[in-house]
């Protein structure tokens, strides 16, 4: 268990890189060689030809690529699949760490900062048939990693889902789809991004810290306020904190509802001074992601539509002056 948990604590996600290859022509060299324009003619048609003629072969050279790539994807997003629970591991008073293995050869399949859905059986319908109840979850380990996962899930006692994990023990399977995409990020995006997130809510806000925070290349600035009930509460305290000590463009907010002696962060639910205090003001180049409990979500941003798109932004966070392009909500 302890390897396991040393495992988890070092696994950091790697960022996707974009790059644009090929060579550039030297304009400022006056002595360069010309062709008789029959001879580029000629050169252009023969290459059209080739192009032409070729350009099945490259279609199914894609194809086949596409093909591949599926291949080594464990992940179905039309398909519900079974991944055996390997191992637990206990984070704190009421969170759970959990490892789903499965094809070592093969990766899971998302993209920073994606998530998939899990599905437990919840009885029958009144025609017998079988009900499921069905809640996406974010993992926190590496997306290139091989033949596992793993599920920070916090086990409430009304929490259907987080009763039936809590329930599971290794060797039991959970049904999984997805992947399913949320925010798309792409390294420089944006030059600032606010975070503000509540309880388990720091699993996407992970995910895209890693991201950016692995690629050399990303500028971006993070500045996450990370709201929990109690000092005992917060999650990944010690991966965060050592994250925002080794990087200056990571700075970590850290509230409590119940604050104790010695606890040297904030108090109290974040405000709109903590808002103002702690995130990018708004502008086209900052955007602010919101992830929590309802209730959270509501005092800081409001919540999604009925039809779970994005909505409007109320709260916090529209008193702030910020817009619904400025603004994305999980």
């Amino acid at each position: 268990m302890a390897f396991f948990m040393r495992r988890v604590a070092k696994a950091t996600p790697i960022a996707f890189r974009f790059s644009a290859g090929g060579g550039q022509s030297n304009n400022n060299n006056s002595s360069s060689f010309r062709l008789p324009f029959t001879a580029i003619a000629a050169i252009s048609g023969a290459a059209s030809l080739f192009y032409c003629s070729s350009s099945p072969y490259l279609v199914h050279s894609e194809q086949i690529a596409e093909e591949e790539t599926k291949r080594d994807i464990a992940l179905n997003p039309d398909k519900w699949l079974e991944f055996k629970l390997q191992d637990t591991a206990r984070v704190s008073h009421n969170t759970q760490l959990f490892r789903f293995s499965f094809d070592p050869t093969k990766k899971l399949g998302l993209d920073i900062a994606s998530c998939l859905l899990t599905r437990a059986p919840l009885g029958q319908d009144a025609e017998g048939k079988p009900k499921y109840v069905v809640r996406p979850y974010t993992p926190i380990s590496d997306p290139e990693s091989k033949g596992y996962f793993d599920l920070l899930i916090k086990v409430y006692p009304e929490g259907k889902m987080s009763q039936h994990f809590a329930s599971l023990k290794p060797g039991d399977v959970v049904e999984v789809k997805g992947p399913v995409e949320k925010l798309r990020y792409t390294p420089n995006m944006k030059k600032h991004i606010g975070m503000i997130a509540g309880g388990s809510g720091i699993t996407p806000m992970l995910q895209i810290i890693e991201a950016i925070l692995k690629n050399p290349d990303d500028n971006t600035k993070i500045s996450l306020l990370y709201a929990n009930v109690s000092p005992d509460d917060i999650l990944l305290k010690q991966k965060l904190d050592v994250l925002a000590t080794s990087h200056p463009n990571l700075k970590v907010y850290y509230t409590v509802d119940n604050p104790t002696k010695n606890w040297r962060g904030g108090a109290g639910y974040i405000s709109k001074d903590v808002v103002v205090k702690g995130l990018p003001e708004p502008s086209d180049d900052t955007l602010i992601l919101v992830c929590g409990p309802p209730g959270m979500m509501k005092h800081i941003s409001g919540e999604k539509a009925k039809d779970w798109t994005q909505g409007e932004v109320s709260g916090i966070l529209k008193e702030a002056g910020y817009t619904e392009q400025m603004v994305y909500k999980f």
